[in-house]
């Protein structure tokens, strides 16, 4: 058999799809009691106050559990600070499941924190970080571009996103995707219905999420040929049948109105400069609505919980993913210093992302009471750059302020780099856990994010001043963060991707500019 040659230049191998077997090893520690603390340890003879509930509940979950022995064992690196290798010292008495759970990812992510993992072959820099592994992360992003075996069809109405999560990843990672503008460019013409929008998949019905994952990855690849590709006049109008009375927007017609079909809607329009007024045959009008913002910014904010957070619509749960949808969507809409502190209580809602990052880990979790996932670097992660120039206001293109950061830069790099990295390539949700294409860019994304200081300014690419082409990025150093240092290598520095958009910048502008430049006839 013939070796095939991937576009990476190398022996192209299988992608390792996740199997339906989990190690009993792994799942014997999904239920394990958390791993206990050097410093719950007794100190010689020293008397001790008689033991609470709390505290008998600790001692047994400590007497179940082998103490190191430091003589024998091997010992963390020297650069991880306490804070990434030890449990928390509060332990709740109360046993559910959920803290069970929880106590068994602790235990998971405590030896790739550590740097004692043997999956884990280094090298380790002086903070005690793996490298990035950029040839495996390559290769299988690569692969994942490739065929797919039959078991895979139900993802078939997801084409849009495996070709967006691929490109953005190989993107984040510095390689040059122009070379699948064809092959992109073939994938999406049959996709695109003759009344407007973009499908899942051949003969499907138009949606918004399939949409902006094709625009984006259109975007990435450029080209005229790929840039004129949208019919944008017939997706105009389809979006105005999205449009509702409450303000909101749904995904498809007859489908969820939510915060998805917002962002989603508003990336496209904003990307594709097309008309914000509404289709003068767009049910919306009947209500008095006059354009695709009217009475979104409010629809937005009664999505805002008792928490803090943001749902997904209103009354429902807060979500970190439609946290970053919303608060993307309202910088669509303006500055993000005028639309976010008007339509959110900013306070509460830094304090419940704030809540999202766990300690020892690092990374982020989606929802109060459930664990970290690798795919919240960016849906929670990427919510910081917003909120910090919602702080900051406009700032000057050539000299920006510098602000401390709003969350842990260091944590959030640790948990990526130790716990997020598959041996064979690819990122995943946490240890135990196999890697797909949509961890690894959203991992990556997240990864990206730590390393620079977006803001927003007066400078805006777009000829028409569209406030969400104004943003700028220099990269973080570590001298410019001495309480929040950088952990990463500078070979390990990823492309810088625009906080909104989710693509690199350059992408997203070339694509609104040539969009300017060649206006279509309504």
């Amino acid at each position: 058999m013939p070796v095939v040659i991937a576009a990476a230049g190398k022996p192209r191998r299988r992608v390792r799809f996740s199997s339906s077997q989990t190690q009993t090893s792994a799942a014997a520690r999904e239920h394990a009691p958390i791993r206990s603390s050097r410093s719950n340890l007794a100190t010689g003879n020293r008397q001790s106050p008689a033991p609470t509930p709390r505290d008998q509940t600790v001692l047994k979950q400590n007497q179940n559990q082998p103490q190191r022995d430091s003589m024998c064992e091997p010992q963390p690196h020297p650069g991880v600070p306490a804070l990434f290798k030890e449990p928390p010292v509060l332990l709740d008495a109360l046993t559910t499941e959920t803290s069970e759970l929880q106590n068994g990812t602790v235990n998971k992510c405590l030896s790739f924190l550590e740097g004692l993992h043997s999956s884990q072959p280094g090298p380790f820099n002086k903070f005690g970080v793996p490298s990035l592994r950029q040839d495996e992360h390559v290769g299988y992003l690569y692969d994942s571009l490739e065929e797919y075996p039959a078991g895979f069809a139900g993802m078939d109405a997801s084409r849009p996103w495996m070709v967006y999560w691929a490109l953005a990843g190989l993107s984040l990672l510095g390689e040059d995707v122009t070379r699948f503008r064809e092959r992109v460019i073939s994938t999406f013409v049959p996709m695109q219905n003759p009344t407007g929008g973009i499908g899942g998949g051949h003969g499907q019905l138009s949606h918004c999420a399939s949409g902006y994952a094709a625009v984006l990855a259109l975007a990435m690849v450029g080209g005229e040929e790929a840039l004129k590709l949208i019919d944008r006049e017939r997706m105009w109008r389809w979006l105005g049948k999205l449009k509702q009375p409450d303000g909101g927007i749904r995904v498809c017609e007859g489908g969820e109105e939510d915060v998805r079909g917002a962002y989603c809607a508003m990336v496209i329009i904003s990307l594709l400069d097309l008309p914000l007024t509404l289709p003068p045959d767009a049910e919306a009008r009947k209500y008095g609505l006059e354009t695709f913002t009217s009475g979104l910014s409010d629809y937005l904010a009664r999505c805002q919980t008792f928490e803090g957070g943001i749902s997904g619509s209103p009354g429902s749960e807060a979500h970190g993913a439609y946290a970053f949808c919303a608060l993307a969507c309202l910088c669509i809409i303006g500055q993000p210093d005028e639309t976010v502190s008007r339509c959110m209580d900013v306070p509460l809602l830094l304090s419940w992302l704030s809540a999202r990052q766990y300690a020892p880990e690092g990374g982020f979790s989606g929802r109060t009471n459930k664990l970290v996932d690798g795919c919240y670097s960016h849906w929670v992660g990427s919510c910081w750059p917003l909120l910090q120039s919602t702080l900051d206001g406009v700032q000057s293109a050539a000299d920006p302020r510098r602000a401390g950061s709003l969350y842990s830069r260091e944590g959030l790099t640790r948990y990526i780099l130790a716990c997020c990295q598959s041996k064979h390539g690819g990122l995943r949700d946490k240890p135990g856990k196999h890697p797909d294409s949509y961890h690894t860019c959203y991992t990556l994304t997240g990864l990206s994010s730590v390393q620079y200081h977006h803001y927003h300014t007066t400078s805006s690419v777009s000829s028409k001043g569209a406030s969400a082409f104004s943003w700028k990025y220099t990269p973080i150093t570590t001298s410019e963060t001495p309480s929040d240092q950088n952990v990463f290598d500078e070979k390990d520095r990823l492309t810088a991707f625009h906080p909104i958009y989710v693509i690199p910048h350059a992408a997203a502008e070339n694509m609104r500019v040539w969009c300017e430049q060649n206006p279509f006839k309504i």
